[in-house]
């Protein structure tokens, strides 16, 4: 039933995203990426993102939010402010409203188009605490959604309860691992492939990586 379904993937260019973007294209008969252009550190998100969607053939939508960057700035937006977390405060990292805005914003775009489906690579298991990234807001919003504009969304989250680990091997079964791994951006500080090494995003990444390399490994000496 899906194959003859649209969706439109919330596309950055990262390992998330990227991984969902090949799962959408399994699934759906046509699949759209929109990335948001909020005056994040680094133009080389947008750049990678772009050259991603260009390779895999998929259409590809930028939209400005340069509000969010008045509204909210954070350690994403301005270079003066460090990527940090305080004991019992979310990290320096978290925008306020951005998986809100981004969501609605996709749901605009995939109501003109025909598309029901939004895919996000929101997460709940491997998450820094941020409010939007969990299930329940995401089916809160699922409903708001519909309500708002009477069409019938589905938001799907293949991550949700996945972790990094996780993450890897679902991209490992979609034939996309070494893509993943070469031609991503997950680094705070615009590094493509494994980063810098250093800030909080290279680390998750970087755990499950290894994680998924020496189960896999494991696996492989069993048979």
């Amino acid at each position: 039933m899906l194959k003859k379904e649209k969706a439109v993937v919330v596309f950055s260019g990262g390992q998330d995203s990227t991984t969902c973007l090949f799962w959408a294209i399994e699934r759906f008969a046509e699949v759209e990426a929109v990335t948001f252009n909020y005056g994040q550190r680094h133009s080389l998100e947008l750049e990678c993102a772009a050259e991603i969607a260009k390779e895999l053939g998929v259409k590809h939508h930028v939209l400005d939010m340069s509000l969010l960057n008045q509204l909210a700035p954070n350690a994403l937006t301005r270079d003066d402010i460090a990527i940090e977390q305080k004991e019992g405060g979310l990290p320096t990292t978290f925008v306020d409203g951005r998986n809100l805005l981004f969501l609605s914003f996709a749901a605009v775009l995939a109501k003109g188009i025909g598309a029901k489906h939004i895919v996000t690579g929101v997460c709940e298991t491997d998450f820094s605490g941020y409010p939007d990234c969990r299930d329940v807001f995401v089916k809160s919003l699922n409903v708001t959604l519909n309500l708002s504009m009477d069409y019938n969304f589905v938001i799907d989250t293949p991550l949700m309860w996945l972790n990094k680990a996780e993450t890897w091997a679902l991209a490992d079964e979609l034939g996309a691992f070494e893509f993943v791994r070469e031609r991503t951006l997950t680094c705070y500080n615009g590094i493509k492939a494994d980063g810098c090494g250093e800030c909080p995003a290279c680390k998750l990444r970087r755990k499950g990586l290894e994680d998924y390399v020496a189960e896999r490994g494991a696996r492989g000496a069993e048979r």
